[in-house]
C-alpha cells in the first residue's frame, strides 16, 4: 500500500506533503523522496489525532486538495478535513474494501466514506464490482479506476540472452492467498514429466512472509532440492534482473473465506508481463485482469496443480511461444497500466488537469 503511495507522489510531481504512519525508523529513507513526509506514529486510524495531524499539514502547506492512501478507513476522517481546509478529495482502495463491502456493519462505514469524498478509486473491475453496492448511485458514479501503475522503462525486457536454463519466477508475499503451496505441488509435477536429455528448470521464488517456513518444508518434502531457489524480499531493482532473467512468471492465487479474501488486482504479475513474460494466475477476484487468457498468458483454477503444471511446462519447452505471448502481454499492460493513464485519471480527480 505504502509503494502505491509513493507512486501516487511520483504521479503528482512529488508536489506533495505526506503523513504517514511507520516504525520508529520508518523516516530513515525519506529525506531521499524529494518531498517533506511527516510520520505520525505507528498507525494512522480514524482519530481525532489523525484528523489534527492532516489539518495542521494543510495549513501549514496551503493544500487543498488530499489523497487518502486508504480510502477505507481513513475516508471517515473527510467530514473534519474538509473544515481543515480540503477541498477536493480522493480516497484509494486496494483490495481489503471487497471484505468491507460485504459485512454489513463495515459496509455501513464504507457507505459513509463514498458520500464523503469527491472519488474512490478501484484497483480492478472486480474490485470496482463488488464495492459499488455498498455506495450511492451518485458515489458510484464517481468511481475511477486507478490500478498501481508500471514504470515500463523500468519493468521491461532484458537483453537478448544465449540459451539458459529455463526458469519460472513467482514474486510474492507469502501468504495463503498467493497459491505457493499449489506452485511447488505443481512444480513437482513439472520435475516428474520433464523429458529426458533436456536441462532441468529452475523456480524462482522472490518474497517472504509468514508461511515462509512451511513452504521451504513442503519444498524439502517434495524433494525440490537445487530446482527451487529461494531469494527472500528483494529491492525493486533486484525483482527487476530476476524477471528479466526468467521465461514465465507464475502465481496461482486464490479466493478464501467465502470471497472476502480475494486477489484485488496483481501488480506483480503486471509488472512481469512488462518485462516480457507470459504470466499465469489463479482465477481470484481481479487476477484474471492482468492475462488476455490464451494470448498473454493463461489463466488456471487455483486449485488444479495438475493443469497449472501443464502450462508452465508447455511455456518453458516452447521458448518462442513464450516470448510471443510475452510481448502480447507488455502491450497489454501499456495500454491498460501504464504511467500516463494513471497520472491523467489521478489529475482529473484532484481537478489539476
Amino acid at each position: 500500500m505504502e509503494s502505491f503511495v509513493s507512486d501516487v507522489c511520483e504521479l503528482l510531481d512529488r508536489d506533495v506533503v505526506v503523513l504517514a504512519s511507520g516504525p520508529p525508523d520508518a523516516d530513515l529513507g525519506d529525506a531521499d523522496r524529494g518531498y517533506p513526509v511527516v510520520r505520525g506514529g505507528p498507525l494512522l486510524g480514524p482519530t481525532p489525532r489523525t484528523a489534527r495531524q492532516a489539518v495542521r499539514l494543510l495549513q501549514a502547506y496551503g493544500a487543498t486538495r488530499l489523497v487518502l492512501g486508504a480510502a477505507a478507513p481513513l475516508g471517515l476522517l473527510a467530514p473534519a478535513l474538509r473544515r481543515g481546509g480540503a477541498k477536493q478529495i480522493v480516497g484509494l482502495t486496494h483490495g481489503h474494501e471487497v471484505w468491507w463491502a460485504q459485512v454489513p456493519g463495515a459496509r455501513a462505514l464504507l457507505h459513509r466514506i463514498g458520500e464523503s469524498c469527491d472519488h474512490l478509486t478501484a484497483i480492478s473491475d472486480f474490485t470496482t464490482a463488488q464495492i459499488a453496492p455498498a455506495l450511492t448511485p451518485a458515489a458510484q458514479s464517481r468511481m475511477l479506476r486507478l490500478a498501481p501503475p508500471v514504470d515500463l522503462r523500468v519493468f521491461r525486457p532484458g537483453p537478448p540472452r544465449a540459451a539458459s536454463r529455463p526458469r519460472c519466477v513467482a514474486v510474492s508475499r507469502f501468504v495463503v492467498q498467493k497459491g505457493l503451496d499449489v506452485l511447488l505441488t505443481a512444480w513437482r509435477t513439472v520435475l516428474d514429466d520433464w523429458p529426458a536429455g533436456r536441462e532441468r528448470p529452475e523456480l524462482v521464488v522472490v518474497g517472504a512472509g509468514p508461511q515462509s517456513t512451511a513452504l521451504h518444508r513442503q519444498a524439502d518434502r517434495l524433494g525440490l532440492g537445487s530446482t527451487v531457489r529461494w531469494t527472500g524480499a528483494l529491492p525493486r531493482e533486484a525483482v527487476v534482473a530476476e524477471l528479466q532473467a526468467a521465461q514465465v512468471f507464475a502465481l496461482p492465487v486464490r479466493t478464501r473465506w467465502a470471497g472476502l479474501n480475494a486477489e484485488g488486482l496483481g501488480l506483480a504479475a503486471i509488472e512481469a508481463a512488462a518485462c516480457g513474460l507470459p504470466v499465469v494466475v489463479g482465477d481470484s477476484g481481479g487476477a484474471p485482469e492482468t492475462v488476455r487468457d490464451g494470448e498473454t498468458g493463461h489463466v488456471v483454477p487455483a486449485e488444479d496443480p495438475r493443469l497449472l503444471a501443464a502450462l508452465l511446462s508447455g511455456l518453458l519447452l516452447d521458448p518462442d511461444r513464450a516470448a510471443a505471448m510475452g510481448a502480447a502481454g507488455r502491450r497489454h499492460v501499456a495500454g491498460r497500466y501504464g504511467i500516463d493513464r494513471a497520472r491523467l485519471t489521478l489529475e482529473q480527480a484532484l481537478g489539476t488537469d
